[in-house]
């Protein structure tokens, strides 16, 4: 299919061929008929992209801020390298789609194959043939709307929840500064409820067409007299309510409103403006300010926008989904047109064209583009792509390895491990969305790129598959490779339940191929050299590993207990393999407890667990998220027999003997990501043995287990079960 494009570190814009997304439980697959090009949120997208790094930098500190913080935990090189990534990754456009439905997915039953929708979401409704959208970004278009004016849905919504919050009653006065698809979308719903509604904008064109569209006044910026003629067309009162929808960065739409507004009147601010002003303007009549995010509650909630979890309608009666439909009914009943506001019309394969339109004269598209779509759209889950092959070392004896996931680690650390090795064959990557996929197979030099996994698993040539999914599915994503003949490397966890892992270990059992957990730490030159100064010991050791984690916002998936799981589990198990790897011996018996203050039930990332070992060794895993990021993140000591060593957050170690400190500089010091390939894919050619026996990755996420079960009882001792091991 096609899809509009962008490379946010050149800038460039094109329309390229994406593997169609896949149909996923709890949504529907759409073929678009048209999508909208907001002008003003898409215009900042693309000229931010156009910037200089410097310019980047001072339009999104925030990601400066990110950057410094990074190099503080893993250095200059790596960051650079992530930062590199992802500004070289291909992002998607557009928030605004309207079409037929081409598929349902399972346990959606509200849908039809052949219903008219229209869809919202930025990264969601993008400018696609196809796209997969999940339940709540998602509504049925009346039978009197055109699908034209539907794809107005997701900037109309925006317009309308504005005006939600701006608490208008029938009778008032409303002021819109900022005559542009918002603004004017405004208007129209204003004069719906009722209000009196006037105009300003710095286009005379716009102050015209609002005034057809139903405002009772409309003025440009620099009319003479303005603030007075505003004052009398109110009654002498000044409007209720100023409903700013520009987008500048100058402070004039605040300071205005402050102005005109009555004494205790509201400004509702929805447009990008700087919130800036004369306080004694806004003190002096006691104003209202409000903020007015997006298209309604459930934006950015991952449990009403991915989950499908909707809000009860007698505590949020209006959610964006129920913004959308109530915009497409106003549709319907004509109180709002927006085909009036006469969007230009391009084909979708003219977009960048188009794009090059809105960047070179910002002023001539001001009330929208619409894209265009064929009324057929190809269903390939598979795109080939124009790469080179790789020059491979003559003698080789090659591997053939494919990618199932294509986010930022699978993007920053698998592929380029991957292509530092002489005899590995690139063939396939796998997103379900499908541009990550196309995205990271086109820099990377992967053969084709899809959607689909059993594209993956059909592949003769692919020898060796790798998982770097979220986590929910590592266990039945592996099992399924396994079943196709395909040796596994599975990002950690391998499992988040007990069901999950005791199903992956019977595929396992019967399968005679390689599969291997992610488990780096023990990979690290520093873990080994560690090691070996407590490998001929004659007395139980003890070990030390804190791990200064660093918050992860409670609305990240990685959080979500579903699909990350909990991070002990999902992060912990690389601590609790490198725990045994330097005893070399098995954790029998764990006590473990959540920080004071954890509610019964709930999963708090502050956390210690007591290890016993099989040989009498003890340890310690410290897992914290309360401290400064800042800080160094790992530390891991050993002691025993008078010797103590201590790793330090992966850039070296110290050893002390006799009262001397030895310093361990290892080349290539790191967390042994690269190693850990190496090791997996020569296993696959046979070359040596598996590193990690696949019955001590299984013990070492029972361990894990365990733990989150311990801290359940309040710390009692939990054992550690060796069911499915024998």
């Amino acid at each position: 299919m096609k899809q509009v494009v962008q490379n946010y570190r050149t800038g460039g814009l094109r329309v390229t061929d994406v593997p169609v997304p896949a149909c996923r439980p709890g949504g529907v697959l759409v073929r678009s008929a048209w999508s909208l090009v907001s002008t003003g949120t898409e215009r900042m997208k693309v000229n931010q992209a156009r910037m200089s790094f410097l310019g980047m930098a001072k339009a999104r500190p925030d990601k400066v801020a990110q950057a410094v913080q990074s190099i503080r935990q893993v250095g200059v090189m790596e960051t650079i390298n992530k930062v590199r990534e992802r500004l070289d990754s291909l992002t998607s456009l557009g928030y605004s789609v309207s079409g037929i439905v081409e598929q349902v997915g399972r346990g959606l039953d509200e849908f039809r194959v052949g219903d008219r929708v229209a869809c919202a979401g930025e990264g969601i409704a993008c400018h696609a043939e196809c796209i997969f959208v999940p339940r709540n970004l998602c509504v049925r278009v009346p039978d009197e709307v055109e699908l034209r004016d539907a794809a107005f849905a997701t900037v109309g919504a925006i317009a309308l929840h504005g005006v939600r919050q701006a608490r208008v009653q029938i009778g008032d006065s409303v002021l819109v500064i900022g005559l542009g698809l918002v603004g004017l979308l405004a208007v129209q719903i204003l004069k719906a409820a009722g209000c009196q509604v006037y105009g300003i904008d710095m286009d005379a064109k716009k102050v015209s067409l609002a005034t057809s569209l139903g405002a009772d006044q409309s003025w440009t910026r620099d009319t003479p007299g303005l603030e007075e003629n505003l004052r009398l067309a109110t009654g002498g009162r000044g409007p209720d309510v100023v409903y700013v929808a520009a987008s500048t960065e100058s402070a004039d739409p605040m300071d205005f409103a402050g102005r005109v507004v009555r004494d205790r009147g509201r400004v509702v601010v929805v447009g990008m403006v700087k919130v800036e002003a004369d306080w004694r303007s806004y003190y002096q009549k006691e104003l209202s300010v409000v903020m007015s995010r997006s298209y309604g509650p459930g934006r950015y909630d991952r449990n009403f926008e991915s989950k499908g979890l909707d809000y009860p309608v007698g505590y949020v009666p209006w959610t964006q989904r129920r913004n959308l439909a109530e915009f497409l009914r106003l549709i319907a009943i004509r109180a709002v047109q927006p085909g009036r506001l006469e969007p230009a019309v391009f084909p979708i394969h003219e977009a960048a064209s188009a794009y090059e339109e809105l960047h070179d004269a910002p002023h001539k598209h001001s009330t929208g583009i619409l894209f265009e779509y064929p009324e057929f759209c190809a269903p390939h889950r598979r795109v080939e792509l124009p790469t080179s092959p790789r020059v491979l070392r003559r003698g080789l004896e090659t591997v053939g390895v494919s990618l199932i996931g294509a986010g930022n680690f699978a993007t920053g650390t698998l592929i380029p491990a991957l292509k530092r090795l002489s005899f590995v064959r690139l063939r396939g990557i796998c997103s379900a969305g499908g541009l990550s996929a196309r995205s990271a197979g086109e820099r990377h030099g992967f053969h084709y790129c899809t959607s689909d996994i059993d594209e993956v698993l059909r592949d003769d040539e692919t020898q060796a598959v790798l998982i770097a999914t979220r986590h929910d599915t590592h266990a039945s994503f592996a099992s399924s490779a396994l079943r196709a003949g395909k040796h596994v490397f599975v990002e950690k966890p391998l499992a988040l339940t007990r069901e999950q892992l005791d199903e992956l270990f019977g595929v396992y059992r019967e399968s005679n191929l390689v599969l291997m957990p992610g488990f780096n730490r023990r990979f690290s030159p520093l873990s080994t050299a560690v090691r070996r100064y407590f490998e001929n010991r004659a007395a139980p050791i003890q070990i030390v590993c804190r791990v200064n984690a660093g918050a992860i916002k409670a609305d990240s998936w990685y959080q979500d207990t579903d699909e990350g799981g909990w991070r002990i589990i999902s992060e912990g198990c690389h601590f609790v393999d490198l725990i045994q790897f330097l005893a070399g011996s098995r954790v029998t018996e764990v006590r473990a407890q959540m920080i004071a203050g954890t509610a019964p039930g709930e999963q708090n990332d502050d956390c210690a667990a007591l290890l016993n070992l099989a040989d009498g060794s003890l340890a310690t895993l410290t897992y914290i998220s309360c401290g400064d990021p800042g800080f160094e993140k790992e530390r891991i000591e050993v002691f025993g027999q008078g010797v103590t060593a201590a790793i330090e957050n992966w850039k070296s170690a110290r050893v002390s003997i006799g009262g001397k400190v030895h310093r361990v500089r290892a080349s290539g010091a790191g967390k042994g990501h690269g190693a850990e390939v190496a090791a997996f894919l020569e296993a696959v050619r046979g070359n040596v043995t598996v590193p990690i026996a696949f019955e001590d990755a299984v013990h070492t996420t029972q361990v894990t287990f365990a733990i989150a079960e311990s801290m359940g009882r309040h710390a009692a001792a939990c054992l550690v079960s060796e069911r499915g091991n024998d």
